[in-house]
């Protein structure tokens, strides 16, 4: 590890994480006027972020940093292509990693790497689904869009919240914390799809204030100390591709996970490839129903 990433990581091993997170939260749901509009264009400023993109470009009209940071895109500003078959990317961001999981396990960075089973918050049956699967890491940073969507239609069939800390998911943090993905917090979001199971993981990370999703709203926080698990009836809750299904209140990292022979990826979504929501990912490579 060099002097920048011990200087970078190493603090974070003992920086209170959630206190941290709940304090950003209250500064950035603030309606202080002036507190909201610095927070907002300081953003804007440091970041590029493309206002142009946004439903509303106002940014005295926001009423919360928060609202801002959540804002929606214009209507058409992110087509979705046609083909049934074309797995959408789920948000604006940059790959981290994409690629098979082999033996159970998934790339995180070099050197490092982590089981299905303990992202999944060790349940073996639901790792199962996914032996020998392929996954997609994307990473949000804090000039993206922070909404996240449908890869592909699905039926919801179970949420779990998995407590954990809160390390930065930046790249390097990634690159240097072991097993960062399956040690943060994260709610799990499990869907049966054209391509059978599909595994959406909202990834924590320090300062995101709140991961909530369309049918739940807010699941974190707070944070508990033991794993959550919700179940839906079959058809309950029904999605379709490009469709919302949650959003990150402050920047982290989407992880997709497709089941064995399910789903082949382009050739280029490798590390650092950028991505917009609804941009061809890889095409199913077969139907499950």
């Amino acid at each position: 590890m060099n002097l920048k990433a011990c200087l970078t990581v190493l603090p974070q091993y003992i920086l209170p994480h959630h206190l941290l997170s709940k304090w950003m939260s209250a500064l950035t749901h603030s309606r202080q006027k002036w507190w909201k509009n610095l927070f907002i264009r300081a953003i804007v400023r440091c970041y590029g972020v493309n206002m142009q993109e946004a439903a509303n470009q106002d940014i005295d009209s926001y009423p919360s940093f928060n609202h801002f940071f959540t804002r929606e895109l214009r209507a058409g500003i992110r087509p979705v292509e046609d083909a049934g078959n074309a797995i959408a990317s789920p948000a604006d961001g940059v790959v981290s990693q994409a690629g098979m999981i082999d033996a159970g396990r998934i790339f995180q960075a070099k050197g490092h790497d982590y089981t299905v089973l303990e992202l999944l918050g060790g349940d073996e049956t639901l790792a199962q689904r996914f032996e020998n699967g392929s996954f997609a890491t994307i990473y949000l940073s804090p000039k993206d869009y922070h909404r996240l969507h449908m890869p592909l239609a699905g039926s919801l069939t179970d949420m779990l919240h998995v407590p954990g800390r809160l390390f930065s998911v930046n790249n390097v943090t990634v690159s240097s914390v072991p097993k960062l993905f399956a040690r943060n917090e994260r709610v799990i979001c499990l869907f049966e799809t054209a391509a059978g199971p599909m595994a959406l993981i909202l990834v924590g990370a320090i300062f995101v204030s709140s991961i909530e999703t369309v049918w739940h709203g807010v699941v974190t926080p707070p944070s508990r100390q033991g794993i959550q698990s919700w179940q839906y009836p079959a058809r309950q809750v029904v999605l379709n591709r490009a469709e919302e299904m949650g959003r990150f209140n402050m920047g982290s990292t989407i992880i997709v996970l497709f089941a064995r022979d399910a789903a082949v990826w382009n050739p280029d979504l490798q590390a650092g490839k950028p991505l917009r929501l609804g941009q061809t990912m890889g095409r199913i490579s077969r139907a499950n129903g």
